[in-house]
């Protein structure tokens, strides 16, 4: 018991400020890491990885030597294919760390528009678009960039008003079946293809619009409208999540939340110079 003690207390004596640091560094990444694949393709992926790894330490431990080297072999080739299979995540895990607080807001300054104005041009023809039930996808940029998507459109570089985008979206016309990207506040193109989701779990009922809407959420930080063709019913999709039957004031608050720039920022760093935002 003494001897038991004796090695607590040197092993507490030992511990340095940086240890916590460090332990809890990597606790937050695993942390993080787990909700990036978690009710993913990746998360049974992962479950499969650590069978292998198990059994390959289980197969040195029992001396069975020709199953060690065939599991030690896949497990050498596997991180190449792991680079493959994982593409999509590691992808979307890259773009969540750009799109941190400490690059979106700190190494690069973005100017943005006032959105409350977009928004309520956007509501106007949401709410005429739900009520004759003709379908809509429009997609608002924010900071992932959505250049690749745009090219796959028509651009129009154009003002958005509620006049404009209920004309876009008219049935048996040629920008009818794409998607409208805003950047800001300016329609940058229409008719754009989006990818369609991968997600599993995604109820049969919801069309190629919803999965169009909800694949960009998962590549991007965008936020989709989704107006139902065949219901009028309105949708949003944001961060690979989609939220049904909205009402118009649920909307317009959850797009508010979404686009307005709510904390202050009292210091922001510019590529030539510091300045104080509420100057």
């Amino acid at each position: 018991m003494t001897q038991l003690i004796e090695f607590l207390s040197e092993l507490f004596y030992n511990i340095r400020i940086l240890d916590f640091i460090d332990i809890a560094i990597v606790a937050f990444a695993f942390h993080k890491i787990i909700g990036l694949i978690k009710e993913t393709r990746a998360e049974q992926l992962i479950k499969g990885i650590i069978f292998l790894l198990l059994a390959t330490q289980l197969s040195e431990w029992l001396g069975l030597y020709t199953i060690n080297w065939i599991l030690k072999n896949t497990m050498t080739m596997g991180v190449i294919a792991l680079l493959v299979v994982f593409q999509p995540e590691l992808r979307r895990a890259l773009e969540h760390i750009g799109r941190s607080r400490f690059f979106s807001k700190g190494l690069i300054e973005k100017q943005k528009a006032e959105p409350h104005k977009v928004i309520d041009e956007i509501i106007k023809a949401v709410q005429m678009l739900s009520k004759n039930k003709t379908g809509a996808l429009i997609v608002m940029e924010r900071e992932t960039g959505l250049g690749d998507v745009i090219e796959t459109g028509i651009k129009m570089d154009a003002i958005v008003s509620g006049e404009l985008l209920l004309n876009i979206f008219i049935p048996n016309t040629p920008l009818h079946d794409g998607a409208m990207i805003i950047r800001e506040d300016r329609i940058k193109a229409s008719g754009c293809f989006l990818p369609l989701t991968e997600n599993p779990n995604l109820s049969k009922q919801v069309g190629t619009r919803h999965r169009a809407g909800l694949g960009i959420t998962e590549n991007s930080d965008a936020v989709v409208v989704v107006v139902s063709e065949e219901t009028g019913v309105i949708s949003m999709a944001v961060e690979g999540k989609l939220s049904r039957y909205l009402d118009i004031q649920s909307l317009r608050q959850i797009l508010v939340n979404m686009l307005s720039e709510k904390e202050p920022k009292p210091l922001q760093f510019n590529l030539f110079k510091w300045r104080n935002k509420n100057d």
